[in-house]
């Protein structure tokens, strides 16, 4: 069963495009545009003459709410993590430390592996049947 959501309701949108695979856009619900379509507007992407914020009609399968916030003390080799970088959060896998960075790896996406702060990375969650499931995390702390 699909969520609805409502005009207001804070969600994240997720691309499908080459490139994109494994990112998250935040944005606002306007309103249900027919059959399962909703009417958004993002809260990081901006139209071509950087006038406004971007709006776009998005298929209800693209569209998730805003996951909540875990307060975490650190992040271990292997954690799965989203990083914030280009106006968006992308999925990525720990796997090292250097100094005062962590080197995520973009395991959907690029394939690249590059250093973010601690400020930059949060907990990754899926929205499983109208749920959210944490992949298991070494500094989860709930």
């Amino acid at each position: 069963m699909m969520k609805k959501f409502r005009p207001g309701d804070l969600v994240e949108i997720s691309s499908k495009e080459d490139g994109f695979v494994g990112s998250y856009y935040e944005a606002i619900i306007i309103e249900p545009v027919g059959n399962n379509k909703y009417l958004v507007e993002y809260r990081t992407l901006i139209t071509d003459d950087h006038k406004m914020f971007l709006r776009e009609i998005v298929d209800a399968t693209e569209i998730r709410p805003s996951p909540p916030k875990f307060r975490v003390s650190d992040f271990r080799a292997y954690d799965q993590v989203d990083v914030y970088a280009n106006d968006g959060w992308w999925t990525g896998r720990i796997v090292g430390r250097n100094l005062s960075k962590y080197d995520v790896y973009f395991y959907r996406s690029s394939w690249e592996t590059i250093g973010y702060k601690f400020s930059e990375l949060r907990v990754h969650q899926e929205w499983e049947n109208g749920k959210w499931v944490v992949p298991c995390q070494s500094a989860l702390k709930v």
